[in-house]
């Protein structure tokens, strides 16, 4: 891809689905080997499942050279985004931030985390939340470097695993600011 296209950040058309689901699939698959073979079977059809049902407020692509690229999805609550009202979420939630292995490097996740933050403010919302394990540690330093902080109590388990739970707070947030 050429380095010098410019980024399209826009929602994702009814038709789309399937392609979301590519990115979304291919972006994952490095966690695979992380995984029990039957956990990560449940992973993807998760994943591929989300790119299909109708929960997402909003499903935000990121488009290079006419191609998805990138994807996030986002919710109003936490039982719109995990079917779990008593976590106790009533505000903006992020989830499958997606960016293919090829478009890395580009500051495409930060250009889809900054337009979820920009509509979560056009809704009112004063914070964003986000969910995420050590597995996947380069989001977790992309999350921290951006502003999230952690917000210990929406902490959830999967399994074994710990899902930890950050908030941005919005107002006066440099992340709607910050250059890539």
């Amino acid at each position: 891809m050429n380095p010098i296209q410019q980024v399209v950040l826009r929602d994702a058309r009814e038709w789309e689905r399937e392609a979301v689901a590519a990115v979304m699939l291919e972006s994952y698959q490095q966690y695979a080997l992380d995984m029990p073979k039957e956990r990560w079977e449940e992973y993807r059809d998760s994943i591929r499942k989300s790119a299909y049902g109708n929960a997402p407020h909003a499903r935000i692509v990121a488009e290079l050279g006419g191609k998805i690229v990138g994807s996030v999805q986002l919710f109003l609550s936490s039982e719109a985004a995990y079917g779990k009202p008593e976590m106790g979420i009533h505000s903006p939630i992020i989830r499958l931030l997606a960016v293919s292995p090829a478009a890395r490097g580009r500051g495409i996740a930060t250009l889809l985390i900054q337009e979820a933050g920009r509509r979560c403010i056009q809704l009112g919302a004063t914070t964003l939340n986000l969910h995420t394990s050590d597995m996947m540690a380069s989001a977790v330093n992309l999350y921290e470097r951006l502003g999230f902080e952690r917000a210990y109590e929406t902490d959830t388990t999967n399994g074994e695993t710990l899902v930890k739970g950050y908030r941005l707070e919005l107002p006066g947030s440099s992340l709607l600011h910050s250059a890539i």
